[in-house]
């Protein structure tokens, strides 16, 4: 789990930001892509803490949220910390003709960048408007004043930055994950290839949506040159939660989401179901997990003419109180025995609920981090909306177990599956390493 910190004084800000920029140690070249009198503004130091100091100063005097959480620890943020209400995820390529050491410096470059924006910072020094008027800024500006709003930023690599087309492009092929492959084929599979896949993965996580395009965006220029964007997914509204404290959140059909979900505060689920074990390999990824993104795009028109009853059933809840329909309140166990007067099953055997459930899939859990999303009208004028969702889970073999059992799910006549994507996520970096420095040792 991650720490959070709460109105920080600036000089206490200043102080933490002089220490990161000392303790980093990292190679910022090619930093935001861009050279001349921009690179002057990646110095190291004290001169480093006073402009970083200056950027939380702005955002305390704009009374905006200044929650933060580091970005440094023994698990990467973004994954049990509680769901914040807007994403940008976006998946990169490398660019061709790059090696071995551009994916190294890239990494280490967002690693720099993301422990200074996840604390409410600009992306170096000198910012938005502390370099040479001369020269493009190394921050675009749109996040001055907004403080860190929760942000979290989390790292993964894919299945191809490994091995492409049985090529070994960047000489880690060897140390590739056992586990880690491309998701198999679904029934109902419409995949769109342009919004599947990927080397590398950002998941921007904050309670402003700004904040969160701004940590993309950043992180895109920091890229130049060695990576690009394949393709991205705006969020919004959360569909799960990961603390009691949070309430359940609904979806686009109306349905609470995520009742079941494991939570931060559950530390033998997590070990159990999320994290990498050391006896799991590699070695590298002890304390990583794997993320599975899944673009679901909701037949929104047709579910709005199912009756009530009947979308119950479709999910196995009730839908004002989440209830399962087996009787209880929310957090009922479901009675998957249970029987009304006629005999029928209360829970019925192709509902969401049922097929999903830990107790008919061996004790099969994921940690589920899901957002709405709404992308305009599609070319028929419907809502082109859905359910983009992210599961953590110790090996993606957990998450193929409950799709395949949701094969009969009839929820999946009002679902279409359109993006697909499965990434390590390494442990988390500390201060002087960055976040995938275990696979290049």
């Amino acid at each position: 789990m991650t720490d959070r910190t709460d109105g920080a004084s600036d000089e206490s800000a200043a102080a933490s930001v002089a220490e990161l920029d000392a303790t980093t140690g990292v190679s910022r070249r090619g930093l935001l892509g861009l050279v001349g009198a921009g690179a002057a503004g990646l110095a190291i130091g004290a001169g480093a803490g006073v402009a970083g100091g200056a950027a939380v100063a702005r955002a305390a005097d704009s009374g905006s949220a200044a929650s933060a959480y580091d970005f440094f620890g023994a698990h990467q943020a973004g994954i049990t910390t509680p769901v914040q209400d807007h994403l940008h995820f976006a998946a990169f390529d490398m660019m061709a003709r790059t090696d071995r050491e551009d994916v190294i410096s890239l990494l280490q470059d967002w690693s720099y960048a993301a422990a200074r924006m996840t604390r409410g910072l600009e992306v170096s020094a000198t910012g938005a408007v502390g370099g040479s008027p001369e020269a493009p800024p190394d921050d675009t500006g749109e996040a001055l004043g907004l403080g860190a709003s929760g942000l979290t930023i989390t790292f993964g690599l894919g299945p191809t930055l490994f091995e492409s087309d049985g090529v070994d492009r960047f000489g880690i092929a060897a140390r590739r994950p056992p586990v880690l492959e491309r998701l198999p084929a679904f029934l109902g599979d419409d995949l769109d290839p342009d919004a599947s896949g990927g080397d590398l993965c950002i998941q921007a996580c904050a309670d402003d949506p700004q904040v969160a395009v701004h940590a993309v965006r950043n992180l895109s220029r920091i890229a130049f040159g060695r990576a690009r964007i394949r393709w991205s997914q705006m969020g919004f509204g959360r569909t799960s939660r990961t603390t009691a404290s949070q309430q359940t959140p609904r979806n686009l059909f109306g349905f609470k989401d995520g009742t079941a979900n494991i939570l931060a505060d559950d530390r033998d689920a997590l070990e159990t179901h999320v994290w990498v074990d050391a006896s799991d390999a590699p070695a590298w990824m002890t304390g990583g997990s794997y993320l599975v993104a899944r673009k679901i795009a909701m037949l929104i028109e047709t579910w709005d003419r199912v009756r009530l009853s009947e979308q119950d059933a479709i999910i196995g809840r009730d839908k004002g109180e989440g209830a399962p329909l087996s009787g209880g309140d929310e957090f009922a166990q479901p009675d998957f025995d249970g029987t009304d007067a006629a005999g029928a099953a209360l829970m019925p055997a192709v509902s969401h609920v049922r097929l999903a459930h830990p107790d008919l899939n061996d004790g099969v859990r994921i940690l589920r981090r899901g957002y709405n999303f709404v992308d305009g009208n599609n070319d028929l004028g419907r809502l082109d909306a859905g359910l983009f969702f992210l599961s953590y889970q110790r090996a993606p073999e957990q998450f193929v177990r409950l799709q395949r059992s949701l094969s009969t799910d009839v929820m999946n006549e009002y679902i279409r599956h359109v993006g697909s994507g499965v990434w390590a996520v390494p442990p988390g970096a500390t201060p002087g390493s960055y976040v995938g420095e275990g696979l290049f040792a």
